[in-house]
């Protein structure tokens, strides 16, 4: 009964979390041409729930406002998709969502009249952690289902025989000693027998 009222409630969660999502791609189009609707006069500014925005730098509102939408829209996007992705390069996509994020970043808070000029630079760093980890978990998932190499199996088994070891029973020198031993036994048994025949 307690089960089945939890996994109802998460699953009226996972509903309105997904719908929103939902809603955010589907606007999408329209937040990007909301441009075309704003004042083109260099002096007119807006207000929308109580901030007021100016040409930022920009010619008019309007271009202002375009290019944010152009920074705003492909973000959130990604960050849904990031959000989302079931896939095991999921992380590489941190690398497009830091490069939009710095240049909203540029637009809104830069004095100088250059926009989208050094943000690659700032990326560097992040590129330089996300790109090894991803590559990493490729290379176990390459090993793993195309070589067949289970490294955590092989591990466990490594470790089962360090323990082994470590108890003082070494069960490679004793099936190395069974095996000297028959094949002793075979050669003397060889031995005696050509010994015989001749």
């Amino acid at each position: 009964m307690m089960n089945d009222l939890k996994a109802k409630k998460r699953a009226k969660k996972k509903l309105i979390i997904e719908s929103i999502f939902i809603f955010f791609i589907a606007i999408s189009p329209f937040l990007y041409k909301i441009y075309d609707y704003l004042p083109e006069d260099p002096e007119a500014t807006i207000s929308f729930l109580g901030i007021t925005i100016g040409n930022g730098g920009f010619e008019d509102v309007s271009m202002y406002v375009w290019f944010l939408m152009s920074k705003i829209v492909p973000l959130y996007l990604m960050i849904l998709w990031f959000m989302t992705s079931k896939n095991w390069w999921y992380h590489i996509i941190l690398i497009p969502i830091a490069m939009y994020a710095f240049q909203l970043f540029e637009v809104i808070f830069d004095s100088d009249d250059y926009v989208d000029t050094e943000n690659i630079w700032w990326l560097l760093p992040i590129c330089m952690i996300i790109i090894p980890i991803v590559y990493f978990i490729r290379i176990k998932l390459y090993d793993k289902y195309v070589h067949g190499i289970d490294l955590e199996a092989i591990d466990a088994e490594l470790k089962s025989l360090k323990q082994k070891q470590m108890k003082g029973a070494n069960p490679d020198k004793v099936v190395d000693n069974q095996e000297d031993g028959s094949n002793h036994a075979a050669e003397n048994k060889i031995d005696g027998q050509s010994f015989t025949k001749a």
